[in-house]
């Protein structure tokens, strides 16, 4: 292989050669504030920051909590705007600073901006856009991380069959982004490369490749010499994944570096059928809250509890939330687990960055207003305390049948319940509700009064307030069972008429006769939200999506149940033969 590395020790052009003495003294007394601003000519110079960064590693990387990933946006394909999100803007940093991030993971793609043969050079347009994002988030006071983003899975991933020209490749990358970034404030960390997967190869090679890549990333990055010398880098595990043997190789590979300033990075998005609502993942149950539990706790004894601090690269839900589409996880529920992200990065002592991809998620970037402000209040809270919560932020009422008491499970976290709301009316405990453990009964004569006339829908909406942190909202839901009807369609197009009447759809269940699955997912009965069905509540339908209809079986009739947030459950049979599809609903017995 080639050694491409000589031109690591060559510095890009500065700001002149008085700023260039100046950033250097700089260098050398250890002030690690200072970051390029853009003077009123355009030209580049150096001011000082207020942000001290701390000798220690470990410290350094707390004080970069919370976090957030300016998603879709340089590690859009091949554009910064290809995937619907405006150029970054200085203003944008400076409204996630004032909400209170303080730090920013910055995904680059590379790829369409780096030749793909020998000297595989990186435009320099595209470097200095880079820079000049890098730079105006340093410049409000936010630490950056840096990072080779979907590279991963475009041209890196084919080492296993092109190992010499992807190691060249990546080296060459590297050397020409240390070089850019060399005299950058120690608030910028570099990170080797996002969610690497390799393609064609063992379990084994993967390990060795996965060493090979980090070790390489770390070695070019300290050859480039100036602050790179001793800069946090921030090093992944194969796919950001948590699991214990992937970690522990990533421990092995730190440790061998002997490198005290280094960082380990995972992802964590959550039990894969609660993150995605499928398999049944309609609630944040025990399952999925163990999966997080465990996660963070590997995280903590794997590296934390080893002096190495972590750096959770990316968080969230893989389905939520999408401003594009009905929400596949039911709201309380979300709020549930983000609140308890918060809560275990806390007592595992790491730092997370929230992954926001723009568009249609968290933070609206021509706004720079948060799309749904009452989540991101959640969020922020989970930061710095805890927040009672209960089974469910719903209780529902039937509007055919007589009202009768109804009783969620408090979660209270660690907090004191203080008594229910509605609006500024306190009510009355013994009356209105009783609490008996952790269980709270609505009374019926409490029900009869907020559901008034009783419309379909939420008619009343409580707050369960407790000694710290949030209230939890609590919708008093009028309902009745959803009705189905008749219907035929295409194999491209089919909609089933629902009358909604007050409830929620949560999952559905497909099967054939004799048990055997139907849809999509064929590993599971309950196919996903959103994949496979779609309510639309605006038009009175659900959606069998494109995917469901041509996974189902020519002529062989399918059984729908379709299970919904109140509890009921409402089944439907559907058929499709050659072009058309046939449902039929079924009649309760």
């Amino acid at each position: 292989m080639k050694d491409i590395r000589s031109s690591s020790h060559h510095r890009s052009r500065g700001p002149g050669r008085l700023a260039g003495l100046l950033m250097a003294l700089l260098v050398v007394l250890g002030l690690s504030g200072s970051t390029a601003l853009a003077a009123p000519g355009g030209t580049a110079q150096q001011t000082r920051s207020a942000v001290r960064v701390p000798a220690r590693a470990m410290d350094a990387v707390a004080a970069m909590q919370p976090s957030w990933n300016l998603g879709n946006t340089l590690d859009a394909i091949p554009d910064e705007t290809s995937w619907g999100n405006p150029k970054a803007t200085r203003g944008l940093f400076e409204a996630l600073r004032a909400q209170g991030f303080r730090s920013v993971r910055i995904p680059v793609t590379w790829s369409a901006h780096q030749s793909a043969t020998v000297p595989y050079t990186v435009d320099a347009a595209y470097l200095k856009r880079v820079k000049e994002v890098v730079d105006w988030a340093q410049a409000e006071k936010l630490y950056v991380v840096l990072n080779v983003h979907h590279d991963s899975w475009q041209w890196i991933s084919k080492i296993s069959t092109d190992h010499d020209k992807v190691i060249a490749r990546y080296n060459a990358l590297w050397t020409q982004i240390s070089a850019t970034f060399r005299d950058e404030p120690r608030t910028l960390l570099l990170e080797s490369v996002n969610e690497p997967s390799f393609d064609n190869a063992t379990a084994a090679q993967k390990t060795v490749f996965m060493n090979e890549l980090n070790t390489s990333f770390q070695k070019t990055v300290r050859a480039s010499g100036g602050a790179n010398k001793s800069r946090l880098l921030v090093l992944t595990t194969q796919g950001g994944t948590p699991s214990q043997d992937l970690m522990d190789d990533l421990y092995t590979t730190i440790r061998g570096l002997r490198d005290s300033n280094l960082v380990a990075t995972v992802h964590y998005y959550g039990w894969y059928p609660f993150s995605v609502n499928v398999a049944g993942g309609t609630r944040y149950d025990d399952t999925a809250r163990n999966d997080l539990t465990d996660a963070f706790a590997r995280m903590h004894n794997t590296f934390v509890a080893r002096g190495i601090p972590v750096y959770v690269g990316e968080y969230g839900l893989l389905g939520y939330p999408d401003a594009n589409h009905p929400s596949r996880i039911e709201r309380g529920e979300a709020l549930k687990y983000y609140e308890n992200i918060g809560h275990a990065a806390r007592v595992a002592g790491v730092t997370t960055a929230l992954w926001d991809p723009g568009t249609y998620a968290y933070l609206n970037r021509e706004t720079l207003k948060w799309r749904d402000p009452a989540l991101f209040a959640w969020i922020r809270s989970s930061w710095t305390t805890r927040s009672g919560t209960a089974s469910f932020d719903k209780v529902f009422v039937t509007k055919s049948s007589p009202i009768t008491a109804q009783s969620l499970t408090l979660n209270r976290n660690g907090t004191e319940f203080r008594g229910l709301w509605h609006g500024d009316t306190k009510l009355a405990e013994g009356r209105d509700y009783t609490v008996f453990g952790d269980r709270l009964t609505l009374t019926a004569p409490a029900l009869t009064r907020l559901t008034g006339d009783g419309r379909y829908g939420v008619n009343a909406t409580l707050q369960a307030r407790f000694s710290k942190g949030l209230p939890w909202q609590i919708d008093v839901v009028t309902y009745d069972t959803p009705v189905l009807s008749n219907a035929t369609g295409t194999a491209e197009k089919f909609t089933i008429p629902t009358k909604y009447q007050g409830d929620l759809l949560a999952t559905m269940e497909a099967t054939y006769a004799g048990g055997t699955n139907a849809g999509p997912a064929g590993w599971t009965p309950y196919q996903e939200f959103n994949g496979a069905f779609s309510p639309d509540y605006a038009n009175g339908t659900i959606i069998l999506t494109t995917d469901m209809l041509k996974s189902l079986r020519d002529g062989e009739q399918a059984t729908l149940t379709f299970h919904f947030h109140s509890g009921a459950k409402v089944k439907y049979k559907v058929t499709k033969s050659g072009d058309s599809v046939t449902g039929t609903s079924v009649k309760e017995s």
